[in-house]
């Protein structure tokens, strides 16, 4: 029999690894088949366990080098199976698949909600020959290749190249490419993340619209579109706008890479960098006695068939971290993370699904917080906010240990009708967020004007909070607004909502059209870099009059800035790309570019 991936309708609790074909006659095989089929279930029930038989539950796979080769790929070929296409863009399934330090020979191949993670000190302790890597499935591009991640491995291509053809919620973290890496494969391409890696060869942009890079080593780049920045990346191509699409900041200020599992002799672990500042390239490996190591007995470890807000608050107000392992969790109170330092960790793409018109989370105004690796999707019933960092008015200054948030995505509409006021609040002061995707859906379900209703993407009323890659699109009014002091953002990618009934019903304060970026107008100090803000308007000729506000004295602090008429109905226009100047853009001027 030969190793064949099952279809989608079965439950992911099981996931059949081989199906039964018969190569007799049928009459002479009827009274073989259960004894057949007996047997094969057995097999995958034992080879299933031996991937998962980890503390963290039935939908993380954990390989070591000594497992059989042939059922590893299998493995990886049924989950991928199971996730791929549309059938996989909003399926609840959700799969990390985690490789103990050694080597593997292996295709890994990457689709929806699938997160591949190595267990080592370093990427170079988990080697993959072979092939990691994220392919065109549907579309004809990989214009909807979201929610999928790699982190902490090493990677040797049998090709020359490594393909990672994705767009937004797709992040490369902790990653060393043997070879060169391209960002596309075939068609369109609108992502993307890359952070804390080196790549021994050239990274290749090809169609890639817009891309964010930091902290990195490369041997060179080549290509590029709209907007591509630069922060903190040795190799990185010399900054080159307005004439071309590169923006390259040398340092970066301040950073915390992002907490990773690992598995050392006394079990699974969780390892926390230390903060740095004005930084360069990647960080591994680290110096002694900058790492902290936090061990599982710490945590408590979330499953979505067993946990709710009750559980998972009593073991947060216990003083537990908390990981969540793969799955959807429906909550109907929020999770109130109220002692400094608690670690929030998500695997596998873990989502977070607000029940009772309630928010996910609610940070308290503390130290040290990290978030990282979590989806929230708005619920049916209306929010306020899904998630919120620091309580209303909050003043404290959490310079010296400020709050970390990491590829923490948000989702209204899409895998079903939500709505909210808003996705995430910041409150609290000195907070850094390390790459978030901010989404009220375009398409698939629960999808239009009056069903996923939400006005903002990103509200920050917190002072001193820096973004790096900012990803925000669709909302109804301001996708970011901006009310805190001394903000900063590297790399801004939105597309303003594509389903505005008509110029008359986006109007506010004698205004056509809401700006995609707002820093309020009593706001002393701000700066932000390469930000990309594209327009669609497949409804009604649409009317926008800024597609940036900023305060008059900060225009000049809004660094590289590129407004795109990329579709829709031919009498929409944005009349200017920031507080009236830059010049209009519409279907015969479809571009407009300024420092």
């Amino acid at each position: 029999m030969n190793p064949h991936p099952q279809p989608g309708g079965v439950h992911e609790k099981s996931i059949p690894l081989f199906c039964f074909k018969a190569i007799y006659p049928m009459k002479k095989m009827l009274f073989l088949v259960p004894l057949l089929l007996l047997r094969l279930a057995g097999e995958a029930q034992t080879i299933h366990s031996r991937f998962n038989g980890t503390p963290f539950g039935e939908n993380v796979f954990v390989f070591d080098p000594t497992m059989n080769r042939t059922e590893m790929q299998v493995m990886l070929d049924t989950i991928f199976g199971r996730q791929t296409g549309r059938k996989g863009e909003f399926t609840n399934n959700r799969y990390a698949i985690l490789f103990k330090p050694g080597s593997y020979d292996l295709d890994v191949r990457m689709d929806y909600y699938m997160e591949a993670l190595g267990l080592g000190n370093t990427p170079d302790d988990v080697v993959i020959r072979g092939a990691v890597r994220s392919n065109t499935t549907m579309w004809n591009s990989v214009l909807c290749n979201f929610w999928r991640s790699v982190e902490n491995m090493s990677i040797e291509p049998a090709k020359d190249s490594m393909v990672w053809g994705v767009s937004q919620a797709s992040p490369l973290r902790r990653v060393h490419v043997k070879g060169n890496l391209k960002l596309y494969d075939i068609g369109y391409a609108s992502g993307g993340f890359l952070a804390d890696s080196r790549i021994d060869g050239t990274v290749c942009s090809g169609p890639q619209q817009q891309w964010f890079t930091r902290n990195t080593e490369m041997k060179n780049w080549t290509g590029s579109n709209w907007n591509m920045v630069f922060v903190g990346v040795k190799g990185a191509p010399a900054q080159n706008w307005p004439d071309g699409a590169y923006t390259t900041i040398a340092t970066t200020p301040v950073i915390r890479e992002k907490p990773f599992l690992a598995y050392d002799n006394k079990g699974y672990c969780v390892k926390v960098p230390a903060i740095k500042n004005n930084s360069t390239g990647f960080g591994w490996p680290e110096k002694e006695g900058s790492v902290k190591t936090v061990y599982l007995d710490k945590f408590y470890i979330a499953s979505p068939s067993r946990d709710n807000s009750e559980s998972i608050n009593k073991a947060l107000a216990n003083g537990k971290n908390i990981l969540f392992t793969p799955g959807r969790y429906l909550l109907d109170k929020c999770l109130a993370v109220s002692y400094p330092g608690t670690i929030i960790m998500g695997i596998g793409m873990a989502t977070l699904i607000p029940a009772n018109g309630n928010a996910a989370v609610e940070i308290a105004d503390v130290d040290g917080v990290i978030v990282c690796g979590l989806t929230v999707d708005a619920g049916s019933k209306f929010s306020q906010y899904l998630f919120m960092a620091g309580e209303k008015g909050c003043k404290k200054s959490h310079a010296s240990d400020p709050a970390f948030l990491y590829d923490v995505f948000f989702r209204v509409g899409g895998p079903a009708e939500g709505s909210a006021g808003a996705c995430l609040v910041v409150n609290s002061n000195d907070v850094c967020i390390d790459h978030t995707w901010l989404w009220r859906a375009d398409h698939g379900n629960g999808v239009g004007w009056e069903h996923n209703r939400c006005a903002n993407g990103l509200v920050v009323n917190g002072n001193n909070v820096t973004v790096y890659g900012l990803f925000n699109e669709h909302f109804q009014e301001y996708q970011t607004l901006w009310n805190g002091e001394n903000g900063k953002v590297y790399f801004y990618q939105s597309e303003m909502p594509y389903d505005p009934p008509g110029a008359d019903a986006w109007k506010h304060d004698g205004k056509y059209g809401y700006a995609s970026y707002k820093v309020a107008d009593g706001v002393r100090s701000h700066e932000a870099w390469g930000l990309g803000i594209y327009n669609v308007f497949y409804d009604a000729p649409v009317i926008v009059d800024n597609a940036i506000e900023v305060p008059v004295s900060l225009e000049e602090k809004i660094h590289n800035k590129i407004i795109f008429w990329l579709n829709g109905n031919k009498e929409s226009v944005v009349k200017s790309i920031i507080n009236g100047k830059g010049g209009e853009i519409n279907v015969k001027k479809r571009k407009a570019i300024m420092k």
